[in-house]
């Protein structure tokens, strides 16, 4: 059994990796302000005596002993993230800091989730972990993007410096059960409007691509990267199937049976026009291989959403 700290724990990835360590039979501490977690996310959790709850902000100094750190804490889709930019940052920067430090104090493996938007708008395509991006470090995404950025820089500095040892994963688009209603990502934005029987709004001439992982499948590859004995990444974790916005807006019509049409609208500043993932390092270092088709996952979505609506 280890002792596994989340952060970010009640969010929609968190509280999935709270529930597959359980399983795994592991205790599992969140750490979550519930600022954008959900608490109903880790209730049904809460009956077992290997699951903790700390409520707690992770800006600030905190311990716990720990054998596993998983650091997932921070505002996710860009309406939560560009709400506040400045806490955006802190949190990237003093969270992951904080969580290091509680690392090279216990001992513990620390594993950064990180994300695809380190490579910015890409010139690359798809994108290998070797890119080193397209970032504006002024715009209203650089929050979050130069917030994860330095976030890399702080685990690989301490990795050199203090030989903590850390993992980071790079992630792209991931999809599923428990995403926030008002999550503001493309997925949910899609089937939560086509279930209310509004028109899905699509940004530019929805001709910009995504690829989308369902949470179970990413879920695997952090775990897998956490327990790999020497890689420390970063390492991608996403489906490289690639999609317009425009073919999964008409895949969320289609699922839901909805009777609505697609409505355009300007393109978000900075808004990356492809992101695909190159999972070649994934597949070789750790088996890492989604199985989840993007129709299955959306199904399986569509049916949340359904009863989080009360349809």
């Amino acid at each position: 059994m280890l002792r596994c700290v989340v952060t970010g724990g009640a969010g929609f990835l968190g509280s999935h990796l709270c529930e597959r360590l359980l399983t795994q039979g592991h205790e599992v501490l969140c750490v979550d302000d519930f600022s954008t977690g959900d608490r109903r996310n880790i209730a049904h959790l809460e009956h077992s005596p290997r699951f903790h709850v700390m409520d707690h902000d992770v800006t600030q100094a905190y311990f716990a002993p720990a054998d596993r750190l998983y650091n997932l804490a921070c505002p996710a889709s860009p309406i939560h993230y560009q709400r506040d930019p400045i806490k955006t940052v802190v949190t990237n920067v003093e969270g992951t800091l904080n969580g290091l430090r509680l690392a090279k104090r216990t001992g513990a493996r620390f594993l950064q989730a990180s994300t695809s938007e380190v490579y910015g708008d890409p010139t690359v395509h798809p994108q290998p972990e070797s890119y080193t991006g397209n970032v504006n470090p002024i715009g209203p995404r650089a929050c979050y993007d130069e917030g994860k950025r330095c976030a890399e820089t702080l685990c690989f500095d301490f990795h050199r410096q203090a030989g903590v040892q850390i993992r980071v994963a790079r992630i792209f688009n991931t999809y599923g059960p428990r995403m926030a209603v008002e999550d503001g990502r493309v997925v949910s934005n899609f089937i939560v409007q086509a279930l209310r029987g509004e028109d899905l709004t699509v940004y530019g001439t929805g001709s910009q691509t995504r690829s989308f992982c369902f949470v179970d499948d990413l879920v695997g590859g952090l775990m897998s990267l956490m327990e790999h004995p020497t890689h420390t990444g970063p390492i991608n974790l996403g489906n490289p199937g690639e999609f317009t916005v425009l073919e999964l807006a008409e895949k969320c019509i289609r699922l839901t049976g909805a009777k609505v049409n697609v409505v355009r609208r300007p393109m978000p500043a900075d808004d990356p026009k492809q992101r695909r993932p190159d999972i070649d390092r994934a597949r070789a270092v750790l088996g890492f291989e989604p199985r989840i088709a993007l129709d299955v996952g959306l199904d399986r979505t569509v049916g949340y959403f359904r009863r989080e609506l009360g349809l």
